[in-house]
């Protein structure tokens, strides 16, 4: 399958799932901000039709996360952070808004898909130059509302192709859900995120005619492999590094490198096209 692709595109994806899975573990985010607009990139420059290039980064990065956020899962679980009846309720909301999401990312156009993407990624790089936090103000609401909240995650987030760390986080915190528990909640719920927007850009890509070689709809399975095999290696580097480095400045620093990608990817979409 790898024979898809030449010796030093396998080197750069090799390359870019490390620097996902160190800084992800790093700063507890998640790995399609950084994925998605350097997939971008490096499909367009493999040759691949500009307007499946925002597609495919998309459903790469979401069965990407697949792996890594299985990895932080196992680790907050040892820590006792993750609140399974939380989990258990939101989750099936999570994966009918996951397949939402990826049915309308096939119908939206590249530059509407691209737009939403950009403006996400000024969101969360104004969050953390700011420094912005969560304040709690409320309580869990019931089994519907906990739905509904999950179909609103899991649409988003494949629109964005994240783990919901963003939006799920932020949101138990002002149910006044301890911090680590919301992080350690979050990263369980990353995984039907991520499995739910997986099979819904392989299923509505499926029939996609001029997809490239080894693709399973809008995922190119090729650079899922390599993105997996370092960037679950580096996470826990990550993890390690952030009791001991001045995290705060990083995430500025973090922030900045986002901007700087999500610019680079509007250029390859309709600048250098």
């Amino acid at each position: 399958m790898l024979d898809a692709m030449s010796v030093e595109f396998a080197l750069l994806y090799l390359a870019l799932g490390a620097f996902t899975g160190f800084f992800a573990g790093l700063l507890g985010v998640g790995g399609g901000s950084i994925m998605v607009p350097v997939l971008v990139m490096f499909l367009a420059w493999q040759g691949f039709a500009p307007d499946m290039v925002m597609r495919l980064a998309l459903g790469t990065s979401m069965a990407a996360i697949l792996f890594t956020s299985s990895s932080s899962a196992r680790s907050h679980v040892r820590h006792n952070a993750v609140l399974w009846p939380i989990v258990m309720r939101i989750t099936p909301g999570i994966l009918f808004g996951t397949m939402l999401g990826t049915w309308i990312v096939k119908l939206m156009p590249t530059w509407w898909v691209a737009l939403i993407f950009t403006a996400f990624i000024l969101y969360v790089a104004i969050q953390m130059i700011l420094g912005l936090r969560p304040r709690p103000g409320g309580t869990m609401p019931g089994l519907l509302g906990t739905t509904c909240v999950g179909v609103g995650i899991g649409a988003f987030s494949c629109l964005v192709a994240i783990g919901g760390g963003v939006l799920s986080v932020p949101f138990m915190v002002w149910c006044n859900v301890r911090i680590q528990h919301a992080i350690g909640t979050s990263s369980a719920i990353a995984f039907p995120i991520a499995l739910g927007g997986a099979v819904g850009y392989a299923i509505n890509g499926y029939s996609v005619a001029d997809l490239p070689p080894y693709s399973l709809g809008f995922i190119y399975l090729p650079a899922v492999v390599l993105l997996a095999a370092t960037s679950i290696l580096t996470a826990p580097l990550g993890v390690s590094l952030a009791h001991r480095l001045p995290v705060i400045r990083l995430r500025q620093i973090f922030a900045a490198v986002l901007l700087l990608l999500a610019g680079k990817m509007v250029w390859t979409l309709f600048v250098s096209a």
